[in-house]
């Protein structure tokens, strides 16, 4: 869908430009593009090279085991359905470790693995658990202390101050990850009092699982 999506916005800024007779703008917009995207990947890499840096540091100093069990019993409230001691437990909690710290792309491989051991305990194999669900929108919505990523782009062009989003952005994603929250409570327990199966609200059951 996204390539579908991509696909239609290139070929209509085409046209367009076609039409104006202005078709070099393409050229330019391209090269503009390229140039920008590899001006930002380079300002961002510094600034990741030393978040991980730092995460690996507290990696070795065992203090992301002492956040991990800090989080234990918030993950064991948000994940009832999960065995104590499952692996899937290490994975989500690393995950919601690495997103606290706005290290996205280390808390990506985690999240990945977390759904990898959610999948097996799931029952259905066709359908998301409602334990893969809470997952995923806590993962989208992850409270952030320090938003790594969006420091370093403001830092790449220029920002006066590129940390100044610090508290708007850890009260911004406090908000989300408690909508997130709530909606997957509400979901959870809809899917629980749904009818069973082949009853004439079957349906709803399948809403529920999916959200």
């Amino acid at each position: 869908m996204i390539n579908a999506l991509w696909i239609f916005m290139l070929v209509v800024g085409f046209i367009a430009a076609a039409a104006q007779g202005r078709i070099e703008l393409v050229t330019e917009a391209v090269f503009d593009g390229a140039k920008t995207g590899v001006g930002v990947s380079f300002g961002l890499i510094s600034v990741m090279v030393f978040w991980l840096g730092m995460m690996r540091i507290a990696e070795d100093a065992k203090l992301l085991d002492k956040l991990a069990k800090l989080l234990g019993p918030i993950v064991g409230y948000l994940f009832p359905d999960v065995p104590k001691n499952h692996p899937a437990l290490g994975f989500i909690m690393s995950n919601m470790s690495a997103n606290l710290l706005g290290l996205g792309n280390a808390a990506t491989p985690m999240g990945i693995r977390a759904m990898q051991e959610l999948q097996k305990l799931n029952p259905d194999k066709s359908t998301a658990s409602p334990a893969m669900c809470t997952l995923l929108a806590i993962n989208t919505a992850s409270i952030t202390l320090i938003p790594t990523t969006l420091i370093a782009i403001r830092m790449n062009f220029n920002s006066a101050n590129p940390a100044e989003i610090v508290g708007t952005t850890l009260i911004a994603t406090m908000i989300a990850t408690a909508a997130a929250i709530l909606a997957d409570r509400w979901y959870r327990n809809r899917y629980r009092h749904a009818p069973p199966t082949g009853t004439a609200d079957s349906a709803t059951s399948s809403i529920g699982r999916a959200g």
